[in-house]
């Protein structure tokens, strides 16, 4: 494999092409008109235009990316997360013209993106699961029935989706029939299919997933856990490994559960098992992200693994350089997604231009940035500006590394969630540990923020005053010219 398309955009892209670039393979960029000032156009050893600024325009058109790849000799594409990376189509595609797809096999793909699909594969490997409907349904009196028999508080969630769409937690049996027919409707415009699934409500659960990396010889191996917990509208936002929680057993157990259903599909690639663990350290499997993660960094950290460079080795038909027991957990990993969303409005998007943009530096920091100072914060891909990093040799000193990070993090023009972040990292829910998914709807208010930056302000002007107040007495005598 000498040349790799990455056909994505901003940190991930980034974030591939340097491990293509250190192992000697030549990339190739893809951008949209918004994207033509990009780092990663800048990065990339070939980059070329492929469409107007909305993503159905540019980054989703797969049929003309591969005539991009063929056009340039391209011998893999490397799909990020997003886009076309669950596209068991795209990834047909690829592999119907001679071009290897970095990523699983089209039906893991298929098999693992439709919830029900992935649950009923699974079954057979006698993985806990949480109660409910084994089946998608749109029928509003039937899918009552089956609450009634599950048990109030009950989840709806889109059999085709994710990201929070087409999710709706019901309390009481009365608000049934309308917190369903809005699931359908959210999933039939996010989706065009409004099939739901109903199972169980796990009260206060922790997100547990665990990262599985598998190579086309047989070999599949867990690179331990990433706590997810801390999210907004069902969607992420801090994450860490290790866990805070698991046990030595737990998370054995997890993994090995984890490598189970990498099995049930034939699974290559790297790929991650989520489950929900609930506050009596039962796990239930969720589903599978056939894909690398957002949040891969944390889990590099504390194995010393480059899970881009595993990727690559697998698709080149490699045997997996690593086995279980020589992986170890060493450290503590900690990651904010720096998104360009005001959590003073509810996490709304804030774009603008990027009139400072200084990243913070030092030991056990690392940045995961796909913009630089001046440029625009488009309208039309997921707000997330960069991923910032730290590691510590335990997750205290991680998490003081990630508080002098994001103080050190300069960004004016925008609102982003690096308020956010000091908040979460402060809060004594979150240090001791003792925290699971209802973490922002129980803690978080922006008022909270609001009153922290005051008192900041407050803070820094008597500090200016008092040096002001000492300049003055300092005797001035006059230079003679």
């Amino acid at each position: 494999m000498k040349k790799i398309l990455v056909a994505n955009r901003g940190e991930i892209a980034l974030r591939v092409m340097k491990t293509a670039k250190k192992m000697g393979i030549k990339t190739v960029a893809v951008y949209s008109v918004a994207d033509r000032q990009s780092p990663h156009v800048k990065f990339a050893d070939e980059a070329v235009y492929i469409g107007e600024a909305p993503s159905n325009q540019s980054y989703l058109l797969g049929d003309k990316i591969i005539e991009v790849c063929k056009e340039l000799g391209v011998d893999g594409i490397h799909p990020g997360y997003g886009f076309l990376s669950e596209n068991s189509k795209f990834a047909e595609l690829a592999e119907k013209n001679g071009i290897t797809f970095i990523g699983p096999k089209s039906h893991a793909i298929e098999v693992m993106g439709d919830k029900l699909a992935a649950k009923d594969t699974v079954k057979a490997y006698d993985i806990p699961m949480v109660p409910g409907l084994d089946h998608a349904i749109t029928d509003i009196d039937e899918a009552k029935q089956v609450a009634k028999e599950v048990g109030f508080p009950i989840l709806i969630k889109a059999s085709a989706g994710g990201g929070g769409k087409g999710m709706r937690v019901v309390e009481k049996e009365e608000d049934f029939e309308s917190q369903m027919q809005r699931a359908i409707s959210e999933a039939t415009s996010a989706f065009g299919d409004g099939s739901v699934f109903i199972e169980k409500y796990v009260g206060s659960p922790r997100h547990i997933e665990i990262q599985v990396m598998a190579d086309t010889h047989g070999n599949v191996v867990y690179l331990f856990e990433r706590e997810c917990s801390v999210q907004r509208r069902h969607q992420k936002v801090v994450e860490e490994a290790p866990s805070a929680v698991l046990t030595p057993e737990i998370r054995k157990a997890m993994g090995e559960a984890a490598v189970k259903v990498a099995k049930s599909c034939d699974y290559v690639g790297a790929g991650t098992v989520e489950f929900l663990l609930d506050e009596n350290k039962n796990f239930y499997f969720l589903e599978m992200n056939t894909r690398l993660q957002v949040e891969h960094p944390v889990t590099e950290l504390i194995t010393g693994m480059d899970l881009v460079e595993l990727q690559i080795h697998v698709a080149r038909g490699e045997v997996l350089p690593i086995k279980q027991e020589d992986l170890q957990i060493k450290g503590h990993a900690l990651e904010l997604r720096v998104y360009a969303e005001d959590p003073l409005n509810d996490f709304l998007p804030s774009v603008g231009n990027l009139e400072t943009y200084i990243l913070p530096e030092g030991e056990g920091v690392r940045v995961d940035n796909g913009f630089e100072q001046g440029m625009d914060v488009p309208i039309y891909y997921d707000p997330m500006l960069s991923k910032l990093i730290t590691y510590g040799k335990d997750r205290n000193e991680a998490i003081q590394l990630m508080l002098k990070a994001i103080q050190d993090y300069k960004i004016e023009g925008v609102s982003t969630t690096l308020p956010f972040g000091t908040f979460v990292f402060e809060h004594e829910a979150f240090v001791s540990g003792n925290f699971d998914t209802n973490f922002v709807k129980k803690f978080y208010s922006a008022d909270i923020i609001k009153e922290n930056q005051a008192k900041e302000a407050e803070v820094a002007a008597l500090v200016a005053l008092q040096h002001y107040l000492a300049d003055q007495k300092v005797l001035r005598v006059p230079t003679k010219l």
